[in-house]
């Protein structure tokens, strides 16, 4: 009887603690995303022998709508990515033609840098499509974080075979992330910096993607602005309006 108690107060700690990783995970979802959001972002793409510079502007709603626009440089200008709950589309104003991204091309560069079309546009939740686990408590640039392992639910198509996300306790901010592919190989580490309050919330603002294996590459993301939970109704995200932002 003793030790059915044992695992029975073995198990309730287990899934509280789980259910605490998620709730993290929640927050610090919530943090960047809000019920809505409208940003302004320069995306710069560096290299060993060049870089170049993006700018962007990006709306997104509760997670099941996304809508891109490249507004720089000259060449891209007017390309714009769509995302409808887990449909994804991709407006292209040189061919005058939409184009539905299959699963498949999530795993794909967005625009040539180093963020997947799915670190861009989301298909994946951070909230739904994984487990949570708090691995341990960090630190990192002077603040408490936990770290928190994300491993997909078998039911769910997702880019990654693991995620490690340090989250400020405080503020619940994503303060570092390594990302791996499913053979468990470290592919990508994302930093954050230069922390901010844009539109009453205090955000990264400076975001860099690094390939671990490429020396001498990487992808910066930087906020010039951010608005958050302003109305943006569910129409604004179609095949019709997109090919009309330009």
């Amino acid at each position: 009887m003793k030790r059915v108690i044992i695992v029975i107060v073995c198990l309730i700690a287990l899934k509280g603690r789980a259910q605490n990783a998620t709730e993290i995970v929640r927050k610090m979802d919530d943090k960047m995303r809000g019920k809505s959001s409208q940003a302004e972002l320069t995306i710069k793409t560096v290299r060993p022998n060049w870089s170049r510079e993006m700018l962007v502007k990006s709306w997104m709603k509760e997670g099941h709508y996304a809508m891109i626009l490249i507004q720089a440089p000259a060449k891209e200008k007017g390309i714009v990515y769509l995302k409808r709950k887990k449909e994804v589309w991709n407006w292209i104003p040189a061919l005058e033609r939409s184009i539905k991204l299959p699963p498949s091309m999530m795993t794909n560069s967005w625009m040539g840098t180093d963020f997947t079309n799915d670190d861009l546009v989301k298909e994946s939740s951070a909230v739904d499509d994984y487990y949570h686990k708090i691995i341990k408590d960090t630190i990192i640039d002077k603040r408490d974080c936990y770290l928190i392992e994300f491993l997909p639910k078998p039911s769910t198509a997702v880019v990654w075979g693991k995620i490690l996300v340090a989250i400020d306790k405080k503020d619940f901010i994503e303060m570092y992330s390594e990302f791996y592919d499913e053979e468990g190989r470290l592919i990508n580490v994302m930093i954050a910096h230069d922390i901010k309050m844009m539109d009453g919330r205090l955000i990264p603002t400076h975001i860099e993607m690094i390939p671990v294996d490429k020396k001498g590459q990487k992808t910066e993301l930087f906020y010039r602005t951010v608005l958050f939970n302003r109305n943006i109704e569910d129409n604004f995200f179609t095949l019709e309006r997109m090919k009309l932002l330009n």
